[in-house]
């Protein structure tokens, strides 16, 4: 990991394009926008929980534990924006 910053970038990148997929969806689905609604809602507090613990490393004073605390939430940022999507996807069929 380069550095915070660009670890909250791509939390906030990935929020953006989820976001955009859930609007499309919404416009292309309309009944079923309250559910896409939904989506979006829980896209936004994973973010902020992913910003808490981003600006909250266990050790902060420990080099090798805070680069596994930002590997490890790299790993989870993926896995839950990738269950997201598969959630909007499952709204959408």
């Amino acid at each position: 990991m380069a550095n915070l910053r660009v670890l909250k970038k791509e939390i906030d990148y990935r929020l953006e394009e989820f976001v955009f997929d859930c609007e499309m969806a919404a416009f292309v689905q309309p009944n079923k926008e309250e559910q896409i609604v939904a989506l979006m809602l829980k896209g936004v507090d994973l973010r902020n929980a992913l910003y808490v613990k981003a600006n909250n490393p266990a050790e902060p004073k420990n080099r090798s534990l805070v680069k596994k605390h930002y590997s490890a939430l790299r790993r989870d940022m993926a896995e839950s924006f990738a269950g997201l999507f598969a959630d909007l996807s499952a709204v959408c069929e």
